[in-house]
């Protein structure tokens, strides 16, 4: 019998503090696009226990993480942290590749 994927969660807050956040952020895009984790990183370039080791808060390489952001369709904005809590960013859902 096929493995069944875990549900996506519906929004996700895009700002992130923590390893653990940015890893739950991750799960979530590669489950809303309905991979596998070992499709996801073969995807990505990276191997699957990089992609596991993300996806549960553990640190990677800033070029994997790279990698895998890119792969799974996301990106990353970064500024002075009072000026990015001035702006509003509201909970979105993610959207199918």
């Amino acid at each position: 019998m096929a493995r069944q994927l875990p549900p996506s969660i519906p929004s996700v807050q895009p700002r992130i503090s923590t390893l653990a956040e940015l890893g739950a952020l991750v799960r979530n895009r590669r489950l809303e696009q309905a991979l596998r984790i070992d499709d996801a990183a073969s995807f990505c370039g990276v191997s699957a226990s990089l992609l596991s080791r993300l996806e549960n808060g553990r640190p990677v390489q800033t070029d994997k993480l790279l990698l895998v952001l890119a792969g799974l369709g996301l990106g990353m904005v970064l500024g002075p942290k009072a000026a990015l809590m001035d702006i509003d960013l509201p909970f979105f859902p993610l959207e199918r590749a």
